[in-house]
């Protein structure tokens, strides 16, 4: 009985650090949850359950309601940008549908390969000079089709490993319209909810979700998520992008190790 309780809290706090830090951030969660269950599984027998398609699984459908609270955080105080965000769904949702599907083609073996990659790689994109940020609309000009194929390129890589993207739409959005990183992050979230919805309905379909296990992610994501938005605005935004840049590495490389043995 206490190795079943200790098992779910462990679900509940897994849950509410990767929303904590997902909507702190604007990222979703999947960059902290799906390490997390990939390294422990390794060592638990109590997540042997946990292959690649389960994990991502779980994945998108907790980074619904990670997106969904901090998302109604965000619009309640004004930081959502939602012409922007309405611009990058139309990409990112059939982006999402269609890493969804390919997902099931990945190969178990060469997963934590290919997800530590993608995580070194995005700890690369906070390094580029910024110029200075605006959330004025007004001045603001859309780059309509760099916006749809960055877009839809998001949206894949989401459905197929199932991160949410925000590791790129926040970046995008600072680099594309010059938005500040709370504006980004809040944005990004909006974005997530929608991407998240579509991706999980598919990985539902094709029977990747544990429902047994999932409803604790679920409870910590939404306090985590409501939680990290309430931070987000008294936060220091370059600390938290170099703690976050650094923990992706070292979580990146221990993936990779954990792909080539």
């Amino acid at each position: 009985m206490e190795g079943i309780l200790l098992f779910y809290v462990i679900c509940f706090i897994i849950g509410l650090a990767a929303a904590f830090v997902g909507s702190l951030v604007g990222m979703g969660g999947g960059v902290i949850l799906i390490p997390s269950l990939l390294l422990i599984s390794h060592y638990s027998d109590a997540f042997n359950w946990a292959t690649p398609q389960a994990i991502v699984g779980i994945s998108l459908v907790t980074m619904m309601f990670t997106a969904f609270s901090s998302t109604v955080s965000y619009y309640k105080n004004k930081q959502i940008h939602v012409k922007i965000g309405l611009l990058f769904l139309t990409g990112s949702i059939p982006g999402g549908i269609l890493g969804s599907w390919l997902n099931q083609f990945v190969n178990a073996d060469h997963f934590s390969l290919y997800f530590g990659i993608l995580m070194i790689v995005l700890s690369f994109l906070f390094l580029f000079k910024r110029e200075k940020q605006t959330d004025d609309q007004s001045s603001q000009k859309t780059p309509v089709l760099s916006v749809f194929i960055i877009s839809l390129i998001i949206g894949a890589i989401s459905g197929l490993f199932g991160i949410g993207g925000g590791a790129m739409i926040v970046p995008a959005m600072i680099f594309l319209f010059g938005l500040s990183i709370h504006t980004a992050a809040a944005t990004s979230m909006f974005v997530i909810l929608f991407i998240s919805i579509m991706s999980a309905g598919t990985h539902i379909a094709l029977g990747h979700v544990v429902w047994e296990y999932v409803v604790f992610f679920i409870l910590g994501a939404w306090l985590g998520g409501t939680f990290g938005a309430k931070v987000n605005q008294l936060s220091n935004s370059k600390i938290l992008e170099w703690v976050l840049r650094l923990m992706l590495i070292i979580v990146g490389i221990r993936l990779i190790s954990e792909g080539l043995m």
